[in-house]
């Protein structure tokens, strides 16, 4: 009997769980599987992030024509979000530049730095709902798969002690099947858990640290526009 027992594989005790146990695993199983797609889907898309953002900025400091930049910078960095919050505000500042440049006094149409700040806010928030999608799956993840593997490892046990309802004699070995099963359930979901709970902490922190690096740059870039509006409307009214 022990030489039997001792052979069991976690395959074969997968197999021999009850049908309850059998389901947890099961979606321990799918969730981990789903966590890990996201994982590496974030982990390829915050590197092109990165890599377009870094090449947009420093074109985009390099004294260049912001003019040309608008032109091209959606074709040359297609996924960088810091390109989308360049490109609705300087949308504004060409809907303004060709209006004739009067929009800044102007009450009826509007603030030019007002509607500037306003549609980059918009595509900011915009772009980091869109970045920041399946977070919130690997956090819950992170926080339920342990709780679910121990139901399933909880139900093994009190299934595997039923059985020994009507047994005149009781032994380890009749029940350590039952409860290397129920124990499997409990492994799988710490095993669905701690990748997530890693990989939430490590891309919500990035996630927070590109917002941050966007609302710099939309800051600066605001500036930028003040000042060519201030020198513009200068001339205007000389």
């Amino acid at each position: 009997m022990n030489e039997a027992i001792a052979s069991h594989g976690v395959l074969d005790l997968v197999s021999q769980a009850g049908p309850v146990v059998k389901l947890v695993m099961l979606s321990l199983m799918m969730s981990s599987v789903v966590s890990w797609a996201i994982i590496f889907d974030k982990w390829r898309r915050f590197r092109q992030i990165a890599r377009e953002s870094e090449a947009f900025e420093e074109r985009f400091w390099s004294g260049g024509s912001v003019g040309k930049l608008y032109q091209t910078a959606a074709d040359e960095w297609p996924g960088s979000p810091m390109v989308a919050v360049f490109l609705a505000g300087f949308r504004e500042w060409k809907r303004w530049e060709g209006g004739g440049g009067t929009a800044a006094r102007d009450p009826e149409v509007g603030d030019l730095l007002t509607n500037v700040r306003r549609s980059m806010t918009v595509t900011l928030n915009r772009e980091m709902d869109n970045i920041g999608q399946g977070l919130t799956f690997l956090a819950t993840v992170g926080s339920t798969s342990p709780f679910i593997g121990l139901f399933g490892t909880v139900w093994g046990i009190m299934n595997s002690f039923r059985g020994l309802a009507g047994a005149k004699t009781t032994t380890l070995t009749m029940v350590a099947p039952g409860i290397a099963e129920a124990l499997i359930a409990t492994a799988m979901g710490l095993v669905a858990a701690i990748p997530a709970v890693i990989a939430y902490n490590k891309y919500a922190a990035d996630l927070r640290r590109m917002q941050q690096s966007m609302d710099n740059f939309g800051a600066e870039f605001l500036n930028i526009l003040e000042r060519q509006a201030a020198r513009r409307l200068g001339r205007t009214t000389s």
